[in-house]
């Protein structure tokens, strides 16, 4: 039987799945389902996780794991290859902060699955590098590389030269301090 905190625990740590899940997938849906594919991977296999250690960090490494192995039996398929359909779904946002928000997502989407996974466990989840290398299953000094190579392909994507660039707009910034 599973003790009640591990429990809580778990259930503690469904959020921050779903949002490295999400991350990983760029599919909410999809993002659901590995979190879920993950809990119930962790209970059934609840009697190998060695009490006293990270529970998150063992956690993560299972949704890590089944991400990859979803994702080399995916590699075949195709999935509106071109995006053309899905860009007939969506309907751009009208606020300046949203479409900075898809302009991210973009930019993070086509770093290298290595670099976001480095930089969504350290700068996102909030993870210490040493955490994200045990979860990666890679040395510290490789996840800083990882992390640092991301950060600067961001800026350049995203064409950040100064912290000065990111927040509100300068139209914005005057609204707020004429109030």
């Amino acid at each position: 039987m599973v003790e009640d905190s591990l429990r809580d625990e778990m259930l503690a740590a469904i959020p921050h799945l779903r949002a490295f899940a999400t991350s990983l997938t760029n599919n909410p849906d999809r993002a659901d389902d590995l979190v879920q594919d993950t809990i119930v991977r962790a209970w059934a296999a609840i009697d190998r996780f060695e009490r006293g250690t990270n529970l998150n960090a063992w956690l993560f490494t299972i949704l890590r794991n089944h991400f990859h192995s979803e994702y080399r039996k995916r590699k075949r398929e195709v999935e509106d290859a071109d995006g053309s359909y899905a860009a007939r779904l969506k309907t751009h946002p009208d606020q300046q902060s949203h479409l900075d928000f898809e302009d991210f997502r973009t930019a993070l989407a086509t770093l290298p699955l290595d670099q976001r996974e480095a930089l969504l466990l350290v700068g996102a989840q909030g993870m210490s590098y040493e955490e994200a290398a045990e979860i990666c299953n890679v040395a510290v000094g490789t996840v800083k590389s990882r992390v640092n190579r991301a950060r600067s392909k961001l800026a350049l994507l995203l064409d950040l030269t100064s912290e000065a660039e990111l927040g509100p707009d300068a139209v914005t910034k005057a609204a707020l301090a004429a109030g």
